[in-house]
């Protein structure tokens, strides 16, 4: 793969990997110029997750740097999301086991952020201020790939269908997951917002197949039965290392990944270590 230079000290360099670039030689705590800007923004239409290094940062700078690509993510009160409170949206959340701080120590799966809302976020950027030593890492998983690789007859099949993804803020964390919504006779507790199932860039114009690991589920038109084999069977093809990449934090990364053609994960950690990261999720638009 090649470098992009797009002046003397700054580099775009694609990894290796099914996606991903990192971005060396910009201080974004500055002002950054149009141009790279505009590069930047390409670079992840292009590789879907953009890591900047040697950063060092302030929460408003960091949020400063991140509406270059947008606005601030705002839910509704009927949709919450993480560290959402009807009429507070924080600007700068704290992914963090520390006081104060979210998401704990244990295993996330892969999931896209805000899939349950009627615009789910178009992206994030996650800011590393304290790393352990092991564990914590965090994959992401090329969603057009997975997409790609299907065969000609599912991708057939799933082509017009609607996906409803529930909230998982609202249901009784003290019970099992499910993975699929069998039963249709109990209530709803929030709205709901079906997707579809494969879903269209809103820039890149790729397909994506636009459906998390383990979240509660509903194909629209489909009986439970056949809606969750379906479901199975592309969860099954989305659990292949070929589509996703490793990211080992260091101090000072930045990643900022499009939420609209990734899903991400991260390994749990001891709970004896510190690890705090800050986050800014930007808006979206309705997926079409």
């Amino acid at each position: 793969m090649t470098t992009t230079l797009i002046r003397d000290e700054l580099q775009i360099q694609p990894l290796e990997a099914p996606l991903g670039a990192v971005i060396r030689g910009l201080d974004v705590s500055r002002p950054v110029p149009p141009e790279v800007i505009l590069q930047l923004k390409q670079a992840l239409r292009d590789r879907h997750i953009l890591i900047f290094k040697d950063q060092k940062l302030t929460d408003d700078q960091l949020f400063n740097f991140a509406t270059y690509f947008g606005d601030l993510f705002v839910p509704s009160d009927e949709t919450p999301v993480l560290a959402s409170a009807p009429g507070v949206t924080p600007r700068v959340i704290p992914v963090a086991n520390i006081e104060g701080g979210y998401t704990g120590t244990g295993e996330l799966s892969f999931h896209a952020d805000h899939h349950w809302t009627p615009y789910p976020s178009s992206g994030s950027l996650l800011y590393a201020e304290e790393i352990p030593p092991v564990g914590g890492n965090t994959y992401w998983l090329n969603l057009n790939l997975a997409y790609e690789t299907l065969d000609d007859a599912t991708k057939e099949q799933i082509a017009e269908l609607k996906l409803i993804t529930y909230n998982p803020f609202v249901r009784d964390r003290s019970q099992p997951a499910p993975l699929y919504r069998h039963d249709r006779s109990i209530p709803l507790i929030s709205p709901v917002f079906p997707h579809p199932l494969v879903r269209t860039h809103p820039e890149s114009g790729k397909k994506i197949l636009f459906l998390g690991a383990e979240t509660e589920v509903e194909v629209v038109g489909l009986e439970p039965e056949e809606g969750a084999a379906l479901i199975a069977k592309l969860r099954k093809h989305l659990n292949q290392p070929q589509f996703y990449y490793q990211h080992q934090w260091s101090v000072g990364d930045i990643v900022y990944w499009d939420n609209q053609a990734t899903l991400h994960y991260r390994e749990p950690f001891d709970s004896h270590y510190r690890r705090v990261l800050k986050r800014v999720s930007l808006a979206g638009s309705r997926p079409f």
